[in-house]
This record gives structure tokens, sequence and C-alpha cells, in this order.
């Protein structure tokens, strides 16, 4: 349970109320093995946190702007690794990370050159810096939407720091690229923070709406929010409130769900290739033909990919 809670990013969540019901049903031994494991959890986030603010107030000093992105969604608990994105370009990213903060970069791999995406590794942190820079999306084909995470972003106050987040509409509109357009697969955490912000009205739906299709991924947004309702309803019996132009939008629910290799996952065939066929029609009708063209190359990488892992164990270098 300790891995799955890490690997979902809820373990300060699930742990914190379990030790509760465990001290209340006096299992000590139980409560005490659970406080072990909130305590090291704590301390890791607290060194990730002091990192954060330092990387940012770099970032910013040296005249990039930059959002913290998903890694502060989750809280109380905080995710395997540091993610960012900044309007800098690749120069001022390595100045600062690397000359200022003595990190060095990790491999790029070809998909981590498309989407414009860098690993950094920096001494005494655990966790990787993973940068985007100028770019979102799988295939780095965002740039529009992009701006809007620091052009629209807000201070979050964590543990006496205050950081930049996106907004709400822009932090649904990044899990939507994660989850629906490259992974396939959700984490309790990803609903568990989409509940949270409709549950508090956090979310403005024309504004969202406006944002998605600056992007052509309208569909994959509506459908990640109705996936995580639903979700949602199956366990505690209402569902979010969603809007009336969210569900005509969606392309199914949660229905399509199912437990592999301890994640949530969504087909790849047909669901996730028509969210992508979607995508590629919106770049080509607007004629964006930077976005077309990167489009393009994703079937050929995914294909490589595929072959690498099946032949090697490993994507690593290509994905």
């Amino acid at each position: 349970m300790l891995r799955i809670a890490d690997s979902h990013h809820v373990l300060v969540r699930a742990f914190s109320a379990l030790q509760q019901q465990a001290s209340l049903l006096s299992l000590s031994e139980l409560a005490e093995w659970l406080g072990t494991a909130l305590e090291a959890e704590r301390a890791r986030i607290e060194i990730a946190l002091s990192f954060v603010d330092k990387i940012v107030d770099e970032l910013q000093a040296a005249g990039c702007q930059v959002t913290t992105i998903k890694t502060l969604d989750h809280w109380p608990d905080f995710g395997s690794d540091i993610d960012l994105y900044t309007t800098a370009d690749d120069k001022s990213i390595i100045r600062v990370l690397v000359h200022k903060l003595k990190g060095h970069a990790e491999p790029r791999s070809w998909g981590d050159r498309l989407a414009r995406k860098w690993n950094f590794a920096l001494p005494n942190l655990r966790e990787l810096v993973e940068i985007h820079s100028q770019r979102l999306g799988q295939t780095g084909e965002q740039t529009m939407l992009a701006r809007r995470f620091v052009t629209r972003r807000k201070l979050k106050q964590v543990d006496g720091y205050a950081l930049p987040v996106p907004a709400p509409e822009e932090r649904i509109i990044v899990a939507t690229l994660q989850r629906m357009y490259r992974h396939f697969y959700f984490r309790l955490s990803d609903i568990l923070n989409t509940a949270a912000m409709l549950d508090n009205d956090a979310v403005d739906f024309w504004e969202l709406r406006a944002a998605a299709n600056l992007g052509g991924i309208w569909p994959g947004v509506a459908t990640y929010l109705k996936i995580a309702s639903d979700y949602v309803e199956r366990y505690r019996g209402t569902a979010l409130p969603l809007s009336e132009d969210v569900l005509q939008a969606a392309q199914f629910g949660g229905q399509k769900l199912r437990v592999q290799n301890c994640f949530l996952r969504i087909p790849i065939l047909p669901e996730g290739a028509s969210l992508y066929a979607r995508q590629v029609g919106w770049a080509t009708t607007s004629r964006n033909l930077p976005a077309t063209l990167r489009l393009s190359l994703l079937p050929p990488l995914a294909s490589i990919a595929a072959l690498s892992y099946r032949l090697t164990g490993s994507d690593k270098g290509v994905w």
C-alpha cells in the first residue's frame, strides 16, 4: 500500500487518515508504522519545496518567467519530480540550472527534444527538475496555450513559500495533456485534485473551453472531466458539477477505465487515437503548420518506442 499510495501521489492524504483511525482503534503498532512513513515523506517534501523556491527565484532573477506545473497540485502530497514551465530559451535555462545551481542535464530522448523538455539533477536533491521551455504537449505543439501558464499564473502559499502556479483552468489543461494525450492513465491524485477544484467552484468553464480550443483539445478536456466525475460518483454517490457543454463534448467516461499495473488506464485504441486524430484535424484546419508537422511525428515515434521496449525492455532515448 505504501508503494501504491506513493505512485498515486496520495501518501500523505491516505496515511494521515489511516493513522487517525489506527489511533482511535488503539492499533499502536500500525499507527507508529504509518507515522514513520509520514515523517519520511514530509521530510522529503520539505527539502524538495526549498529547492522549488530556490529554482524559481533564480530563474526569475535571470529574467525567466516561470510557473510550477503539476508539482504543487497534489498538496499536501508532492510529486515524484519537480515540473516547471518557462518562457525562457534553452541557453537561459542552462545558465541557471547548470552554471548557477551546479546541476547537470540528464540525457534527452527524441521525445524530450521534440517537446522541448529538459531534466536536471541538482546536488542534494532527490527529485529531478523537469523544465518545459516555451512549449507544452506531447510533441511541443502547444505554444499559444502554453503562454497562458505564465500570463494567468497565481501565487500559492505552501508551508511559508509563495510559489507561482497555473490558474485552475490551466491545471486541468496540463492534466489533460498528460493523461489523455500522452500517458493514457490516471493517478488517484488526478481525480482528487480535479474534484477539489470543481467542488470548490474554482473553475470557470467558459475560460476553460476558450483555453482548450486554443490547442484543439476541448474534446480531451471534456472527456478528462467526465472520467473524473464518473469515478467520484462511483465512490461517493454524487458526480462532480460539470457544465452541459462539458457533458456534450465528452467522448466517453469512466466506464472505459480499467486497472492495470496499479494505475487507472484508458484504452489507446480507439479512444486515445480518436482524440489524437481530432487534435491533428484542428491543427490542419487552423492552418497551424508547425503543430501539424510536430503531431505527425507522434505515431512513428511511439512505434519506435514500443519496438525498443519490446526488444530491450526500455524506451529510454526514444520517448
